[in-house]
Order: C-alpha cells, then sequence, then structure tokens
C-alpha cells in the first residue's frame, strides 16, 4: 500500500464518526451490549460472517434482524431444522410453460440471495444441509446443476445457536466454523440492564432505528478500512500468535502444548489483520496497532482451536488457552527492558 492511498486524520474523523452513530443506534435497541456491539460491526466492516451462541431468549435474533434494518440492505431468514434441505437455501430449477407454450427449467433463487442472510439456529441443520453454505460463505456464489451464480454483494451470513440444546442438533463441521470470522458469545445482561429492559421494553419488542445508514454509506466505510494501515511488526505479531496456536511449533506456549490438538489455519490470520484494521477504524486511527490485534483475537480463534480430552479433564476452556497465547507471546518477538512501552 503506497503512502497516497492511506487516510489522513482528517479523512478517518467524519467515518469514525459515521461508525459511532451506528454503534449508538445499536446501543439504543439493544441494552447492555456495547462490546458486542462493537464487535458485530468490526466483523462487518471486514465482510466477514459471523456466528452468534447464548441461550434462548438473549436477543440474538433481534440483533440480527436489528443490522439488517439499520444498514437499509436486503435480509432474508432461514429457520434451520432437521428436515430443511440444501434446496431451501439454495434455490432449485423448476418446470415452467413460456407463452410459447413450450417448458422449460427456470431458476427459482432461495433465500441465501439476500445481503444479510439469518441463519437462525443453524445447528439444527442436518450436515448435508449446513455445507450448502460453505461455498456461498467463501465465494460469494452458488452453484446448481453446473452453474454458478454470483450472491448480492455484500453478503453476510450471521447464524445463532443454541449451546445447551444437544437433542436433534449437529455439530457445526470444522471446515464451516472455519468460514466464520467470529465466534461471539451473548451473555445474560446485568440486573441493572434487566430492569430498564422489563420498563422500557414491553413484549420484548425494540424500538425501530432513528438513523439508518444507506448502502453508498457503507461501501464507503468498507473502502476506508481497506486504507487502513498494517505495520510489518503488527503483521509479523499476527503471525507469530497464529503459529504458536499449534502444538508442535517451536513458538506454541506450554499450555498449547498441553491443551490443544490443532491450531489456527492461515484463514485465521488473514481474518486477525482485516478485523485489527476495522478495530482500528472505529477508533479513528490510521494504522493497526498491538492493542487492536489483541483484541480481535479471541472471537477469531476461540472457534478455531481444537482442544483435546485433557482440557476437559483439567477444566481449562478455549478462553484460558487464548489468555495464555496472547499473555506468552511477545509483540515484537524479543523481550525488551521494562521501560520500554509498545503501543
Amino acid at each position: 500500500m503506497t503512502s497516497q492511498n492511506l487516510l489522513t486524520l482528517d479523512e478517518i474523523k467524519p467515518l469514525s464518526s459515521c461508525i459511532r452513530g451506528l454503534l449508538e443506534e445499536l446501543d439504543k435497541m439493544f441494552l447492555g451490549r456495547s462490546e458486542l456491539h462493537q464487535m458485530v460491526v468490526i466483523g462487518i466492516l471486514s465482510r466477514g460472517h459471523i456466528l452468534l451462541e447464548g441461550v434462548p431468549g438473549v436477543g440474538k435474533t433481534a440483533l440480527i434482524k436489528g443490522l439488517g434494518n439499520l444498514f437499509s440492505l436486503t435480509f432474508d431468514r432461514v429457520q434451520f431444522t432437521p428436515d430443511l434441505m440444501p434446496s431451501d437455501i439454495s434455490g432449485t430449477n423448476i418446470l415452467q410453460e413460456t407463452d410459447n407454450g413450450k417448458r422449460e427449467m427456470v431458476f427459482q433463487p432461495g433465500p441465501i440471495f439476500t445481503n444479510i442472510l439469518l441463519a437462525d439456529e443453524i445447528n439444527r441443520a442436518s450436515p448435508k444441509t449446513q455445507s450448502a453454505l460453505l461455498e456461498a460463505m467463501q465465494e460469494g456464489a452458488v452453484t446448481l446443476l453446473g452453474q454458478t451464480r454470483k450472491l448480492p454483494q455484500p453478503f453476510f451470513v450471521l447464524a445463532s445457536q443454541n449451546p445447551i440444546e444437544l437433542e436433534g442438533t449437529y455439530p457445526l463441521p470444522e471446515a464451516q466454523l472455519d468460514r466464520f470470522m467470529f465466534k461471539l458469545f451473548v451473555g445474560m445482561p446485568s440486573s441493572e440492564v434487566l430492569k430498564d429492559i422489563i420498563y422500557s421494553r414491553r413484549h420484548g419488542v425494540p424500538p425501530e432505528p432513528s438513523n439508518l445508514f444507506d448502502k453508498d454509506s457503507l461501501e464507503a466505510l468498507f473502502k476506508a478500512q481497506t486504507q487502513i494501515f498494517l505495520p510489518s511488526a503488527v503483521a509479523a505479531y499476527i503471525a507469530r500468535l497464529v503459529a504458536a496456536t499449534h502444538p508442535n511449533s517451536e513458538e506454541a506456549p506450554q499450555i498449547v502444548r498441553d491443551y490443544v490438538n490443532f491450531g489456527a489455519s492461515p484463514r485465521a490470520a488473514i481474518a486477525i489483520a482485516e478485523a485489527a484494521r476495522s478495530a482500528a477504524l472505529i477508533n479513528g486511527r490510521p494504522s493497526v496497532g498491538f492493542e487492536d490485534v489483541r483484541f480481535v483475537t479471541p472471537a477469531v480463534l476461540n472457534h478455531r482451536l481444537l482442544v483435546g480430552y485433557k482440557a476437559r479433564m483439567d477444566k481449562i476452556d478455549v478462553t484460558k488457552i487464548i489468555k495464555g497465547l496472547l499473555d506468552t507471546i511477545k509483540e515484537v518477538g524479543v523481550d525488551l527492558p521494562k521501560d520500554i512501552k509498545i503501543g
């Protein structure tokens, strides 16, 4: 990236203001979720797919629908069930009679031909149906009977799943999990937030957004995100972090060697870099800092590390493993004197 393509502080200020307005709208619609909203917006600006995990009733579906309304993008929802077929998502060819009396096969697009696809309770569909999303999430296209059709752009899969209900569910394949940029956990709000929800959310309906963001505004943010500078030292830090998730790596900390069977793929390194760019943009900085990498890394890695049986026996979850990774891997690859600060 040349210096002519980099954003100046004057150029980045109105863009950051636009993003803050978006976050304020989300905070008004869904109370007590500021950090979650920030991570979701980072994922959107990075053109990534997002998996939201939480118990029923915490607002996963409402948040995704609210995003569709805020961005003025086309939105469709698929309720995943065990009997859902791949054609119910991607579409199918149907036999129709033309004006001249002939019959021909006509493609009927499925709900995946949209900007934002809400895959509700995605882990309830069979692996065969879940695999219908793989090409769409990676290539932005759907292939049927040898013909490939491009999806509308931008295209996002925002999926939800329930972590406590196991009957009638199918764990997502690792190949599909890897296509989600983030896995975000939606927990219970505090008692103070619950009190505000009781008073202000009659029947659980969030207020309508007062400030909508058109597609041109979103495209401007996409363009700005590509102009955020990634210093080589920060890129090297990301590379070391991802390499250290593999237990056979020389840089792997002991907690990874003890509890991780398989580490993250190169796609994770790309996701961290893109998400860190978006985090810098949100905070009004024209270049990525080490703090941006540390902020987004847990959401990128928490569904990509395959932990072994020993971790469950020792009650070590993936959150502790990622914390140990971030605490161990040096930002600049060497030990610095204690009086020197980085970032």
